[in-house]
C-alpha cells in the first residue's frame, strides 16, 4: 500500500495548529508543556509504515493496559512554537510493548531528542480517562496562567475550587460538570506525579498541579484544547475580580447552578453544591 504523506495527516496537522496556539496564548513559554494524542492503528498506516520500529526505551513504570497502543506525543525540550516548522523533529509517534513497560519510536524525534518528560502522567493518565470513556483520545498539559496564577491565591480545597471556577462563567458548569482535580504541589516529570494525576482522572477530566499548570483530557484535540479555555477563562475572571478590591454583589447561586445543570441535563461533581434546591439532575 502506498503512504501517504505523514506531513498532511489530520493528527499533526491538528498538534501543530493547536502547540502553535498554546504558544501564542502564552501557555508554552520555551519548552513548557506537552500533548499525547492517541492514535488508532488504522488511521496511523495510511501515513506511517508501523512495522519499522526506530528505537525501543524502556520506561520508568508499566501502562499493561496499553499494550500495543499508538500515541502523537510531543518531544522532551522542544519549543511548541517549532512543531510547526518541523514536526519529525518535535514531535514522536511511539507504540506501548506488550508488556507495557516499553515504547518503541516508530517515527519523528529526528535529532534524537526523547518523548516528553512528563510521559509518564500521560500514558498514566490515558490508561485511567480509557477506562471511564471509550472514546477518550486526547491529554494536554500546558502553564495556563491564569489557573497557575489563581493556585497561590485560592485554597486549594478541591470542592472549592470548582465552585469558584463555575461561578465565574455561566458555561463552566456545562462544560466541566465533574469539575476540577487539585494535587499538592510536586516534582515535575516524576511517576509519582503521574500516578497522583492518574487517581484524579478518575473523577474529573481536569487535574490542576498547583504553580505550575492544568492537565485537561478530552475525545479530541479540540474538546482538551477547549476544556483548557473554560477554566483558564474562568481563572481570569476570577483574578479580576480579586484585582479590584471590591465586595461581590452578585454571583451565580448555587440554585442558579442546578437549574442550569438541569437545563443541560449535567449532574454536577458531588458535594460542592449546598443541598438546598436540590433537584434531580
Amino acid at each position: 500500500m502506498a503512504l501517504h504523506e505523514i506531513s498532511q495527516a489530520p493528527f499533526i496537522q491538528e498538534m501543530c495548529e493547536a502547540t502553535s496556539q498554546l504558544w501564542a496564548y502564552g501557555w508554552a513559554e520555551r519548552n513548557g508543556g506537552n500533548i499525547s494524542y492517541r492514535l488508532p492503528q488504522e488511521e496511523v498506516q495510511y501515513y506511517l509504515d508501523i512495522n519499522q520500529v526506530k528505537t525501543k526505551a524502556a520506561l520508568e513504570f508499566a501502562v499493561e493496559s496499553l499494550a500495543g497502543e499508538i500515541f502523537l506525543v510531543s518531544g522532551s525540550g522542544k519549543y511548541f512554537k517549532n512543531v510547526q516548522k518541523n514536526p519529525a523533529d518535535s514531535l514522536a509517534i511511539i507504540r506501548i510493548g506488550a508488556e507495557g513497560n516499553t515504547y518503541e519510536l516508530l517515527w519523528g524525534l529526528e535529532s534524537g531528542a526523547l518523548p516528553t518528560s512528563e510521559l509518564a502522567s500521560h500514558l498514566q493518565c490515558h490508561a485511567v480517562r480509557m477506562t471511564q470513556d471509550p472514546k477518550h483520545r486526547v491529554i494536554l498539559h500546558t502553564h495556563a496562567t491564569a489557573i497557575s496564577a489563581m493556585t497561590f491565591i485560592h485554597e486549594l480545597d478541591e470542592k472549592k475550587f470548582t465552585k469558584t471556577l463555575w461561578q465565574m462563567i455561566t458555561e463552566c458548569l456545562v462544560v466541566f460538570p465533574d469539575g476540577v482535580s487539585v494535587l499538592p504541589w510536586m516534582v515535575a516529570g516524576t511517576s509519582q506525579l503521574g500516578a497522583a494525576s492518574a487517581e484524579k482522572m478518575y473523577d474529573s477530566r481536569i487535574v490542576i498541579w498547583p504553580h505550575h499548570g492544568i492537565m485537561g483530557a478530552g475525545q479530541t484535540m479540540d474538546d482538551a484544547f477547549g476544556l483548557v479555555e473554560t477554566a483558564e477563562k474562568a481563572a481570569q475572571i476570577y483574578l479580576q475580580i480579586c484585582s479590584t478590591r471590591q465586595e461581590i454583589k452578585q454571583q451565580i447561586t448555587d440554585q442558579q447552578l442546578l437549574d442550569l445543570a438541569v437545563k443541560f441535563h449535567v449532574k454536577p461533581k458531588i458535594g460542592v453544591l449546598t443541598e438546598v434546591g436540590k433537584q434531580d439532575v
